[in-house]
């Protein structure tokens, strides 16, 4: 008798399950590593002091940098909250864990029931798991934690006392702990500040507990992507202001993580969901919307002070941590469909993912050899519920290829976006001009765009027409149609359809 292809792949997934659900002994699991997620929210890689600016003050990130690893090509699978939260705890793109776009209940976007995710795994293998601050997926059926010990993320010293009695109570069983702020992201009125700033966070008496850290707008320099200009120099005041009080929120941490003795048998890992929140980052797949802070610290390594410039995803991030855990998880094979691509039948989906561990890479002395593969996919379809644009992508060491699934349409702007001091003096001044594109191209883009990441950094030139380059094209486009259908991509039947 033939099987269908989904039993097949729901007995394969059963071989798996002990080893998700083994749960170890006390004594052993004291030698298991635990875990710090912190995430960051809209925070660029060009905000990072380790990461080049000399002018944001980035102190603890910079630390932990120097303590463990800084990745240069990581990258985030959507440049969207929620889908983006969802791809870090369930290792698989949103187009099929089902976390299309924004969790709030005015958009409504959910993950599929069923979906067995990174803290669930974690907890059937005997870790305690917390999470404090910005949640935004949803249901919490698909994502749970054993305690949410906060949902407020406005302030990152805070959350780090509050983060004490948890630490404490666990400090002889390994953890899980998702510290998620939601600085630098936008956030309060604009009324009072110069040029209509958005504050990102920052009070005029500051939050309790924090240092706070002005800047002088106008000595700043303006990252490539926006437009040099009054109101730029003036909202990115403000959200430098919001990193660095992120980062002495992160710094708490890592010194209750250390007064508690747990700083050298905890992996810290630092990352952002999205780029920064203007236009020409936040919720595109050009470079400064998808390429993000990557740092990671693992105490159990000898790479300090390291670099790294292998190509990372988010998707790589669960399976990353249960590998540390010892569950060695099973990773989609990229051959074919049927080795893993998640269908979700009547018992629900397979727990395969579709990124890669990184830990072999920790494992090593030193060197550079490639350790995870030389492409990385991007996926996006919604941000808020009205703004529908499908992009899929693919990243090589050279080359990003994007497909514009909706190109007869514009490109939609998410409101906090379209009503920032950034955008709106831009449309004012009468310039045409946006950062490295015009105005014209960012609305209006072609189905394809194809980028020599090395030499045309800023994304500057669209290959996707050059004869020179059409056998880069034609291979990239083949690679990309064979992700959609090794991930069960709905999107993929646009290839016929449309």
């Amino acid at each position: 008798m033939k099987l269908p292809v989904t039993c097949l792949l729901l007995i394969i997934y059963g071989l798996f399950q002990p080893a998700f659900a083994q749960t170890t002994s006390s004594s052993q699991a004291t030698q298991r590593p635990n875990f710090v997620l912190i995430v960051g929210d809209d925070h660029d890689l060009s905000a990072v002091g380790c990461y080049g600016n000399r002018q944001v003050k980035t102190p603890h990130l910079d630390y932990l940098a120097n303590e463990g690893v800084r990745f240069t090509r990581a990258y985030a699978t959507t440049s969207s909250c929620s889908p983006s939260r969802s791809t870090l705890l369930s290792g698989r793109h949103n187009h099929n864990n089902g976390q299309y776009g924004l969790a709030h209940a005015t958009h409504h976007f959910r993950s599929h029931e069923e979906l067995k995710t990174m803290p669930a795994l974690l907890h059937d293998a005997g870790y305690t798991t917390a999470r404090i601050g910005k949640y935004h997926v949803a249901p919490a059926s698909a994502y749970p934690f054993d305690k949410a010990l906060s949902e407020d993320g406005s302030n990152p010293v805070k959350m780090a006392a509050l983060c004490a009695d948890f630490l404490e109570t666990n400090r002889n069983k390994p953890f899980f702990l998702y510290f998620c702020t939601t600085d630098p992201h936008r956030a309060g009125s604009n009324k009072n500040l110069p040029h209509g700033a958005n504050p990102h966070g920052n009070k005029p008496n500051g939050h309790e507990g924090v240092t706070e850290t002005p800047y002088g707008m106008d000595s700043l320099r303006v990252p490539y992507f926006l437009p040099d200009a009054p109101e730029t120099k003036a909202e990115l005041a403000q959200y430098y202001q919001s990193v660095s009080r992120m980062d002495q929120g992160i710094g708490r941490l890592f010194d209750q993580l250390k007064e508690k003795g747990l700083w050298d048998n905890t992996i810290v890992i630092y990352l952002s969901d999205n780029g920064m929140p203007v236009p020409g980052a936040k919720t595109t797949h050009y470079e400064p919307g998808v390429r993000l802070p990557l740092i990671v610290r693992n105490p159990y390594s000898t790479r300090r002070n390291q670099v790294c410039d292998e190509l990372v995803s988010w998707v790589d991030v669960a399976p990353t941590l249960l590998d540390f855990a010892g569950l060695n998880p099973p990773v989609l094979a990229t051959s074919s469909r049927s080795q893993g691509g998640g269908e979700y039948g009547e018992r629900g989906p397979t727990s395969y993912f579709h990124g890669k561990s990184w830990k072999p890479y920790f494992d090593r002395t030193g060197g550079t050899t490639q350790f995870r593969g030389d492409t990385v996919f991007l996926s996006h379809t919604f941000h808020e519920v009205t703004m529908y644009y499908p992009m899929r992508s693919v990243v090589t060491k050279r080359y990003k290829l994007i497909w514009n699934i909706a190109h007869d349409l514009p490109f939609p702007f998410a409101a906090d976006l379209w009503s920032s001091a950034t955008w709106q003096g831009f449309l004012t001044s009468g310039k045409t001009q946006y950062g490295q594109r015009s105005k014209d191209a960012y609305v209006r883009r072609p189905a394809f765009e194809l980028y020599d990441l090395e030499k045309d950094p800023q994304e500057r030139t669209n290959l996707a027409g050059s004869k020179a380059h059409k056998a880069t094209y034609e291979t990239l486009l083949a690679s990309l149609r064979n992700f959609q259908e090794v991930t069960n991509d709905p999107w993929r039947v646009k290839w016929t359809h449309e």
